[in-house]
């Protein structure tokens, strides 16, 4: 198959549907970003510090909802239609947040907005598949990776500035403004004819997305807890559901593609290393803590710092799309490993403050880039492979179920990461001593996941290989 390159997909109206694609996911990565850096300021000035955690946990949990119904919102209202609903249903729920005089009624704007931007989340990787031939299938995917990036470093920025300036709700109208322009590039760049996805064939299965939304909301009730017996329960409970809802997959009824769940198929290994890459790069949110208190670090420095993870992951995505057979599969093989390289840098460096000065952090912060690097090398082409071996009629299923797993997979791996650091004494004995321990655990319990990683893609490979001998 003849590769597609990145002029071909920048020029003409391959270009607009570029923005398209990459607009969505820069609206959606914008608003994780901007919320998470403002948030003390909303309830330093509106109350309700005992529901900070809900602001994050009900945006994410209407993320997984949303997204989840995408592949029935396109084939009913086809591609424009999915964007004038979704988009108006963000712009409403970011006018509730600006407006909001209470956290009770800013919880409802997240919810709405997060219902919104789940919806554009998998529209971005649905009109990849609708709007490009599969030869630029993987540098289209690596935009969505690169939208994160943008946001990653643009958001902590933006919020940090109106933070400081006491205008949080005017954080929220930035986010507002981006909405239209959206909108008009929708209208003016998304074909007029382009065909509406057969709807999938089996019913919704609502048992089965109560049920994982019931897991995705005890595992983010349970990691803003911080009692480490609070942690153990909610995980639990949590692991509880997934199995439940694994086992609800393997029926007639399914939310996610027919082998999606089942790691010995060809599916089930692209999802499974999907899972297990992203929990390995949920460390992130930990690392700004343990700069400030084992190495001094600003918490401006800090975060920039930290951000550098989605620069690495932006980077590997737009740097490793290219689909040379050879090149695919050494980019698959090495992401794994030097995500687990990574982590293993961190364990070495993070818990130890001042040993090696100025050039610690240097190094630190190379860690946290390469960590990002290597899901970014692999992640287009996971991707790629979730469409190539989805059932062609599940196929736009599988594309809008992509949201579905990140933010199930960021929700697991964030929580399993607050009850290891919990355990291991982030708040008793607390301070340096306490965050040195739980970042020694932590690291040295995640660099242990890529490795597993590393072997459903080997499985994923064999799969390749036996699909491309009998072509």
């Amino acid at each position: 198959m003849r590769q597609g390159g990145w002029l071909e997909l920048m020029r003409g109206s391959n270009a607009a549907r570029s923005a398209v694609v990459g607009g969505g996911m820069i609206v959606h990565a914008v608003s994780t970003f901007i919320v998470v850096t403002i948030l003390p300021s909303v309830v330093r000035d509106i109350g309700g510090l005992r529901f900070f955690a809900w602001s994050t946990t009900l945006y994410v949990l209407a993320s997984v909802l949303s997204g989840a119904l995408c592949a029935r919102l396109l084939s009913r209202t086809g591609a424009r239609g999915s964007y004038r609903i979704a988009l108006p249903l963000f712009a409403l729920g970011t006018l509730i947040c600006a407006l909001a005089p209470s956290m009770p009624v800013l919880l409802v704007g997240r919810l709405i907005q997060g219902l919104g931007a789940g919806t554009l989340s998998a529209l971005s990787f649905s009109m990849v598949r609708t709007l490009f031939t599969e030869a630029l299938w993987s540098r289209a995917l690596s935009l969505t990776s690169a939208a994160w990036g943008v946001a990653t470093l643009a958001g902590p920025a933006i919020g940090g500035a109106f933070a400081q300036y006491n205008a949080w709700r005017t954080a929220f109208w930035s986010v507002f403004a981006l909405v239209p322009f959206l909108l008009l590039l929708v209208e003016r760049s998304l074909p007029r004819d382009l065909p509406r996805p057969d709807p999938p064939r089996t019913p919704l299965a609502l048992l089965n997305l109560g049920v994982l939304a019931g897991s995705v909301l005890a595992v983010s009730v349970a990691s803003s807890v911080p009692q480490a017996g609070a942690n153990a329960v909610g995980l639990t409970a949590a692991l509880a559901g997934l199995g439940l809802f694994l086992r609800l997959e393997a029926g007639a009824t399914r939310l996610l593609p027919h082998g999606a769940c089942n790691p010995e198929t060809a599916l089930g290994a692209a999802y499974t290393t999907m899972v297990l890459l992203i929990i390995g790069v949920t460390t992130e949110i930990f690392v700004p803590y343990f700069l400030q208190t084992l190495h001094g670090v600003t918490p401006l420095h800090a975060g920039y710092l930290s951000a550098l993870m989605s620069a690495g992951w932006s980077t590997g995505a737009v740097g490793g799309s290219s689909q040379g057979i050879g090149r695919v599969r050494a980019l698959l093989m090495a992401g794994p490993l030097l995500l687990a390289a990574a982590l293993a840098g961190l364990f070495l460096l993070l818990p130890q403050s001042g040993i090696l000065g100025d050039a610690q952090l240097w190094m630190i912060g190379a860690c946290l880039f390469g960590q990002g690097l290597g899901i970014g090398i692999a992640w287009p082409h996971l991707c790629a492979n979730v469409f190539a071996f989805a059932p062609e009629r599940e196929r736009d299923l599988a594309a809008t179920s992509i949201t579905v797993v990140i933010m199930v997979a960021n929700a697991f791996g964030t929580a399993l990461g607050g009850m290891v650091t919990n355990l291991a004494g982030m708040t008793v004995p607390g301070g340096p001593t306490g965050a040195a321990l739980s970042a020694t655990w932590l690291f040295g319990t995640y660099m242990l996941v890529p490795l597993v990683a590393f072997l459903t893609v080997y499985r994923l490979l064999g799969f390749r290989a036996a699909a491309t001998q009998r072509l």
